[in-house]
């Protein structure tokens, strides 16, 4: 986990769906991807997915997808493991990732299949989010054309791909400019993984329990949330804390000479003095 993320291989994607909720009975009606490593297009995967079920006039509507369009198509009992087969190995990233990876993970539970067995994802909605803060709206056209990104969002699964993965490349620069270069940085702040998540933020809360426990020094990098800037800094940690879903440690810090709060998932890397 700790290589270059240039070494690392993406499958951007997207689904369109016959509604919001699969809960309720809404399927996928289209799926599409990009595999990538670095600046590499490695393959790319389209399908229309049979719903075996009525389209809705609202769903029509946003994506244009008829009922005699996916006539023909192929049912999810052989589209969904052919898209799986096609990302294996990769990391899963799309725009707004909880949505598609929710649909994912019921069309295989329809199926009969498992879930998802482990892998990786990342959401590029969190991306922009922590790296470019403060924009009016974070709509995928939005943020596109915040980075100059011609191109319209149709609500198609391939050209909201190749969207998505303009303002992936974008934002991977950003990440790169702050002078961070390896997967887990990346995995800690833009997975929406909840066992990673987990398990990463555990052993630097284990080093901070250390830290505590021996009264000594921790230096560290820190993103920050409100101006994504990183800082060098060097704290005495006090605590652990938890506010609704996020931890936090409460040190006192030298760069800014008093008792300060600081994100456990934001915290980079750090070391004990």
């Amino acid at each position: 986990m700790d290589r270059h993320l240039e070494e690392a291989e993406f499958t951007v994607f997207d689904t369109e769906t016959t509604g919001l909720d699969p809960f309720s009975g809404d399927r996928i009606v289209e799926i599409a991807g990009v595999r990538v490593k670095g600046d590499k297009r490695l393959a790319v995967f389209q399908t229309l997915v049979n719903p075996r079920r009525p389209v809705c006039e609202a769903a029509f509507q946003v994506n244009r997808i008829t009922q005699e369009m996916l006539r023909e198509a192929p049912g999810a009992e052989s589209a969904i493991p052919e898209f799986l087969k096609f990302a294996q190995g990769s990391c899963l990233c799309s725009y707004n990732a909880g949505f598609d990876l929710k649909f994912l993970d019921n069309e295989l539970k329809l199926i009969g299949g498992c879930a998802r067995n482990g892998g990786m994802s990342v959401d590029i909605l969190k991306m922009a989010r922590r790296l470019v803060p403060g924009l009016e709206r974070y709509a995928l056209w939005f943020v596109a054309g915040h980075f100059g990104i011609r191109g319209e969002q149709k609500h198609r699964a391939f050209s909201d791909v190749e969207l998505a993965l303009d303002v992936f490349r974008r934002l991977k620069e950003l990440f790169y400019l702050k002078g961070l270069h390896d997967l887990k940085s990346f995995l800690h702040l833009f997975s929406i993984d909840a066992g990673l998540l987990e398990d990463l933020n555990n052993q630097k809360i284990a080093q901070i329990q250390k830290a505590i426990t021996l009264g000594v020094r921790i230096k560290m990098r820190y993103l920050t949330a409100s101006s994504a800037s990183i800082s060098e800094r060097e704290v005495i940690p006090k605590k652990i804390k938890q506010e609704n879903k996020s931890q936090y440690m409460v040190a006192f810090c030298f760069l800014r000479n008093g008792e300060r709060t600081f994100r456990i998932d934001g915290i980079l890397h750090m070391e004990i003095v």
